[in-house]
C-alpha cells in the first residue's frame, strides 16, 4: 500500500513538473497519509537494496576526469570544504539554541549534504528521523527552486540543449551490487553508519576511477530508488503531531535561508578572486543535492565539470567527515 501510495505521488508531482518528483512527490503523498493515520511503512530489506543503489549512484561519479579536474581548482575546493564545515557549524547552533533540537538531531538535520545519505546515516541512530527529513527536504526542495531562479533573473544561464549522460547496462549493475551488498553486510557488521551505501560508493568508485565501467545508474533503477526513499520519508511521519511539523518545517526554511545566504557570500568571492563564472560558482557552493546541481549546471550552461566535481567532492568529505562525528559523539 505505502509503495502504491508513493508510485502515484511520484506520478503527480511529475505531471505537476515538481522539482525532483520522484522523491517529492511519494514524500508529500505518504506524509499526508500517516498524518491522516494510515500505517505506512518499508520493509527493512528494501530500504537497505535503495541505500545501496544510492552509493553506486554517488560512485558513479568519481570518475578519472573529475580527478584530474581537481588539480585546476585547489584554492576553491578549499574554500568548499571550509564553507561545508562552516555550514554545519552555524546550523547546528541555530537548531539547537532557536528550535531546541538534541545535539545529535541538530548535527544531522543540519548537514549540508545528500539527502538520501543523511537519512540513511539518521536511520542508524536515536535521531528524530521525522524531523531530520522536514527539515532536509526542505532545504533540498527550496534550493532546487531558489538557485536557478537566481540565475535566471541575473541573466547568468544561456540557451542551450541537455545531453543525458551515457547509462551503464544491467549486468554491469548486477556486477557492482553484488560486491556492493557483500562489502557492505561486512561494514554492518562492524557497525559503520550507513554500511551498504558506502559498501555500494566505494565499489562504484572504485570501478569508476580504474576504467572497468564507465556511465551512471541507469533510470530504471534511478527512479523506484526515489520512489522508496520518499515512501520512507513519508512513513516517519506516522503518529508525528502538527505542532512537532509545524516547528520542524519553520526550523528548515530558517536553516535554508541561513545556509544560502552563507553559501551565496562564499560563492561570490570565490568567483570574484578565481575569475571563475558567476553561475558556475553559485551552483557549485550551493548545498543541493548531488543530481539536482549536477543536472541544473548542465541545464543552464553552468560549466558542469565545475560544478560537478564540487558537488561530488563535498559529498565524499562529508561521508567522511559525518561517521566520525556520529562516532565521536558515540564515544563521549
Amino acid at each position: 500500500m505505502t509503495l502504491a501510495l508513493g508510485a502515484g505521488g511520484a506520478f503527480l508531482a511529475y505531471w505537476l513538473q515538481v522539482p525532483a518528483p520522484y522523491l517529492v512527490g511519494p514524500a508529500a503523498v505518504v506524509t499526508l497519509a500517516g498524518l491522516s493515520g494510515v500505517r505506512a511503512a518499508v520493509p527493512g530489506r528494501l530500504r537497505d537494496m535503495a541505500f545501496m543503489a544510492v552509493g553506486l549512484s554517488m560512485g558513479s561519479g568519481v570518475t578519472p576526469e573529475v580527478l584530474a579536474a581537481t588539480r585546476q581548482w585547489p584554492v576553491s575546493f578549499l574554500a568548499l570544504f571550509l564553507m561545508t564545515v562552516l555550514l554545519l557549524v552555524v546550523g547546528w547552533v541555530l537548531l539547537r539554541k532557536a528550535f531546541r533540537y538534541d545535539g545529535l538531531t541538530a548535527m544531522l538535520a543540519a548537514c549540508p549534504g545528500h539527502l538520501s545519505y543523511v537519512l540513511s546515516l539518521a536511520a542508524g541512530t536515536k535521531s528524530d528521523l521525522a524531523s531530520v527529513s522536514i527539515i532536509q527536504s526542505v532545504r533540498v526542495l527550496a534550493l532546487t527552486l531558489l538557485v536557478p531562479l537566481i540565475v535566471e533573473f541575473y541573466g547568468l544561464s544561456k540557451p542551450g540543449a541537455l545531453v543525458p549522460p551515457m547509462s551503464v547496462d544491467a549486468l554491469t549493475v548486477l556486477l557492482m551490487a553484488v560486491p556492493a551488498y557483500a562489502l557492505g553486510y561486512g561494514l554492518q557488521r562492524v557497525r559503520v553508519p550507513a554500511a551498504l551505501l558506502v559498501g555500494g560508493m566505494i565499489v562504484s568508485s572504485t570501478m569508476h576511477l580504474t576504467g572497468l565501467v564507465e556511465g551512471v545508474i541507469p533510470l530504471w533503477v534511478q527512479v523506484p530508488v526515489y520512489v522508496v526513499l520518499g515512501c520512507m520519508i513519508g512513513a516517519r511521519f506516522v503518529g508525528v503531531s502538527a505542532a512537532d511539523l509545524k516547528r520542524s518545517f519553520l526550523a528548515g526554511m530558517s536553516l535554508t535561508v541561513v545556509v544560502s545566504l552563507l553559501s551565496a557570500v562564499i560563492a561570490l568571492a570565490v568567483s570574484t578572486a578565481l575569475d571563475i563564472p558567476l553561475d558556475a560558482a553559485l551552483i557549485a557552493f550551493a548545498p543541493g543535492g548531488l543530481e539536482t546541481m549536477a543536472a541544473m549546471a548542465v541545464i543552464l550552461h553552468a560549466d558542469p565539470a565545475y560544478v560537478g566535481t564540487h558537488h561530488i567532492l563535498r559529498l565524499v568529505f562529508l561521508s567522511i567527515l559525518m561517521p566520525l562525528l556520529l562516532a565521536r559523539r558515540r564515544a563521549l
